[in-house]
């Protein structure tokens, strides 16, 4: 059953957005267990399909010319989750979208959404929001490999997302930060040779 207090505190911002709102727009949800590795989007498939996620742990990666998986975003409890090449660009995913633990997701039709928020008008705030999120993302990446050094990043990483640093393996880390597992290593021991000088 989701958790409708849950969801009434993340669309809060939104003057005149009920309770009764957000049981229209999930009364059609299906929910559906991941397990570890197991797929909620695959490179290449054209599913729209928006994903809350309940309980567990999500991460985006690509597959590169040499194998190499790229871990671009990871996602958790009281997130959504998309492929926005399918969302906003109508293309099949780039992406894999993959639990890392035992995951609980509910699944929503993104043509179903866009016909409740018709009938709606209530609701277009709650769409520009998630879009509003998707760019605001997107800016942060891009800032912080043209602004911050990778052992800046990696302290704003830990700084913006303390809960899930420990549940993420650090080779998954290491790629959304753009760098090695070995570099992620050299910066965690220069960072506690420093505080230990303190």
């Amino acid at each position: 059953m989701i958790d409708l207090e849950k969801l009434n505190h993340y669309f809060g911002m939104f003057k005149g957005l009920g309770m009764q709102d957000l049981k229209d727009l999930f009364a059609n949800t299906s929910l559906k267990t991941l397990e570890i590795s197991d797929f909620f989007i695959k490179e290449g498939e054209q599913k729209k399909q928006i994903a809350y996620i309940k309980k567990g742990l999500m991460r985006v990666f690509s597959v590169d010319e040499k194998g190499d998986e790229i871990t671009t975003a990871i996602r958790w409890e009281d997130q959504f989750i998309t492929s926005y090449d399918v969302i906003l660009y109508e293309r099949p995913s780039r992406f894999y979208y993959q639990a890392l633990e035992k995951t609980e997701i509910l699944i929503i039709d993104y043509d179903l959404v866009q016909g409740i928020i018709a009938k709606n008008p209530k609701l277009e705030q709650g769409r520009l929001f998630f879009l509003h999120n998707v760019l605001k993302d997107s800016f942060a990446r891009i800032e912080s490999f043209t602004l911050y050094s990778p052992e800046e990043r990696y302290i704003e990483f830990v700084k913006s997302k303390p809960s899930i640093v420990n549940r993420v393996p650090d080779k998954y880390i290491a790629t959304i930060l753009g760098m090695t597992p070995v570099s992620l290593s050299r910066i965690r021991k220069r960072i506690a040779t420093k505080a230990q000088k303190k």
